[in-house]
């Protein structure tokens, strides 16, 4: 079989090269439950519509001998299961992307994961489709994940859903289990207001309705799968949208040209036009278009050009030049909705760098307002989401950026969450409304600085930081530090974990959540204490180094001194003097760090005290020799 029309000629070949370019694209996802044959029905799509070549389809029938599900028939299945994995398993496990075309229109489909642990990969597939295929087994009906990855198409943007009702040959097309079917999934996705839902009975096996209407169901007036894919009108006229260009680069190839360059994401652009560069609000006005072939009289949605302004303004890859009458918001706090990917579960005040168009950001959740449940829409307390989960919640950015809510905009509304020690992606957020705005808040200015307290105080104000066990010997040593200090006339402070919590943090317990907010508060009250020219000594066993990176970067550069107070478990087991080795040993003590909750040990911590090599008095010693240094 091949591709391309067989009575091409060198004449017509440019004519046809052009035909194709004036041809719609679509992108779009199957989706749906394991086994519901996902991976089937695009293989027979591709197969049906001729899209295979006769070596690709010689491999394919060996492959289905030796691999396949279907004795001596074709499994269609194997065209897209190309891992190993997936093809012992007869899974889907990673996102299969194929490119094909007919006489109306060019296709890029997604054929995504059925199993839960894998609906971050759906997701990935989801964010740049704009119809969804879900397909639901005629023998099950609707299932958690039809309705957990009709909620992702929702959240994601996507408007246009073919529900593909499949096997229905095991049902001998019986019409009225595809209307039951087709009852249920308009009642599961009520709440979602897709513009465009439609059913469609289809065996993907044998190719009932995929192509060609089936004889097999003459009750079935509607479209075939092909039919609805090539005639759904997705078409969003961005061009008539406020002009948006998020920078990719500046390019500067010599002395005499600076210009700005990236695709329009929405809107048209010409020289002469008033534009105006956020998040730094400076106005000025278009000088030129440019592509790679020269300067062009304007720009729309979709084109990617390097724009020249006729003033001198400082921008930078994440700012965003816009039509200065319609400019979109700039802020620093949002309400999002996450979809959360990653087994290590979302925690409030833990920081995460955040990809938001080209910017890229520290992140921290504020405050898990609610989880979504996947089924009802319920909203449910919590104070971590876990792996799949979706959330709503608060997020605070350290730094204003440009967005508009991903409604209106999926390019300056969706973002990423990464984890920041491992560079892993672990969440989704799109963007709901912005919580307050970073124009109406500012930094007061103070007359009296930390330079001008400290030297009153005659002392280099600094933050000890002591982590370790529990019965390390933490606030034995912070107790000898700040005695010593106070006899040598420092002023100082000392926070102890202890303490704060029968004040400040009094309403937090110890789930790994609420120990991120502990260090969250202490940390933020020990930067204030150090601006007051204080030394502040904080005994804290901080086991998360996220958290204690968190604490440091509060601070101004030399003003955070991380000590790692290092003594073996077994020594504070033995020690133990709160008795609480033995309660959490004998399960009375849940989430106790060392047990059955993780220490992250530092790993470049500005002093390390060995404290099985030297008494605390020594400890300290060290200590004082580097506050007075």
């Amino acid at each position: 079989m091949a591709i391309l029309p067989s009575n091409l000629t060198a004449e017509n070949i440019e004519e046809y090269l052009r035909s194709q370019d004036d041809k719609g694209f679509l992108r779009f996802i199957t989706c749906g439950s394991v086994d519901d044959g996902k991976s089937t029905l695009i293989g027979r799509l591709l197969y049906e519509t001729q899209l295979i070549y006769e070596d690709q389809l010689q491999a394919l029938e060996q492959e289905s001998k030796r691999v396949g599900t279907q004795g001596d028939n074709i499994d269609f299945a194997l065209l897209l299961d190309g891992l190993q994995a997936e093809r012992e398993q007869g899974i889907t496990i990673d996102v299969a992307y194929r490119f094909f075309s007919t006489e109306k229109r060019k296709f890029i489909v997604a054929d995504t994961p059925g199993h839960e642990q894998y609906t971050r990969n759906m997701a990935t597939g989801a964010s740049t489709a704009s119809v969804a295929v879900i397909l639901i087994d005629a023998r099950k009906g609707v299932l958690t994940q039809t309705r957990r990855h009709s909620r992702i198409a929702a959240l994601l943007g996507i408007q246009c859903i073919a529900v593909a009702v499949n096997k229905m040959d095991l049902v001998d097309f019986n019409q009225s289990a595809f209307h039951r079917i087709e009852e249920e999934y308009w009642e599961a996705v009520t709440e979602h207001s897709f513009q465009q839902v439609v059913c469609i009975p289809i065996s993907a096996l044998h190719g009932d309705n995929i192509v060609s209407r089936s004889s097999k169901a003459p009750w079935y007036q509607g479209p075939t799968l092909l039919e609805y894919l090539e005639t759904v009108d997705v078409r969003e006229d961005v061009s008539n949208k406020p002009f948006r260009f998020p920078v990719q680069i500046v390019n500067r190839p010599n002395l005499d040209f600076r210009g700005f360059s990236g695709r329009v994401a929405s809107g048209r652009i010409a020289p002469g036009d008033r534009v105006k560069v956020l998040p730094a609000g400076t106005e000025s006005e278009v000088a030129s278009v440019v592509t790679f072939g020269g300067e062009v009289p304007s720009a729309v949605a979709g084109d990617s050009v390097t724009l020249t302004l006729t003033d001198e303004i400082d921008a930078s890859r994440g700012d965003v030049i816009a039509t200065s009458t319609q400019p979109p918001e700039v802020a620093d706090q949002f309400e999002m909705t996450v979809l959360w990917m990653h087994e290590e579960p979302m925690l409030a005040g833990r920081p995460y760098y955040c990809k938001i168009g080209r910017s890229l950001v520290t992140a921290t959740i504020t405050k898990i307002k609610y989880l979504v449940d996947v089924n009802t829409g319920a909203r449910l307390a919590a104070s971590t989401v876990g792996l799949n989960g979706i959330a709503v919640v608060n997020v605070s950015f350290d730094k204003p950026v440009v967005f508009e809510p991903y409604a209106d905009n999926r390019e300056l509304g969706g973002c990423v969450f990464i984890d920041r020690m491992t560079n892993e992606t672990v969440g989704a957020g799109m963007i709901d409304f912005a919580l307050r705005r970073a124009s109406n808040i500012h930094w007061q200015a103070l007359m009296v600085n930390k330079q001008a307290r400290s030297e009153l105080k005659f002392q280099q104000p600094r933050c000890f930081w002591l982590t370790g066990l529990s019965g390390s010997g933490k606030s034995t040593i912070a107790n000898l530090l700040e005695k010593r200090l106070h006899s040598l006339g420092k002023h100082t402070y000392q926070l102890d974990g202890d303490n704060v919590r029968h004040g400040l943090n009094r309403d937090l317990g110890f789930t790994d959540a609420d120990r991120v907010e502990n260090v969250r508060r202490v940390a933020e009250v020990a930067r204030l204490m150090v601006d007051a020219g204080l030394i502040v000594v904080a005994a804290f066993i901080s086991p998360f180094a996220a958290e204690r990176r968190l604490a440091r970067s509060l601070f101004e550069e030399g003003d955070f001194v991380e000590v790692f107070v290092d003594t073996p478990l077994e020594i504070c087991e033995q020690r133990d003097p709160k008795g609480l080795y033995a309660k959490a040993r004998r399960g009375a003590i849940k989430n106790f760090t060392g047990i059955d909750s993780e220490y992250q040990a530092p790993e470049n911590a500005e002093i390390h005290l060995k404290t099985i090599e030297s008494d605390p008095e020594a400890c300290a010693e060290i200590l004082v020799r580097y506050a007075l240094s």
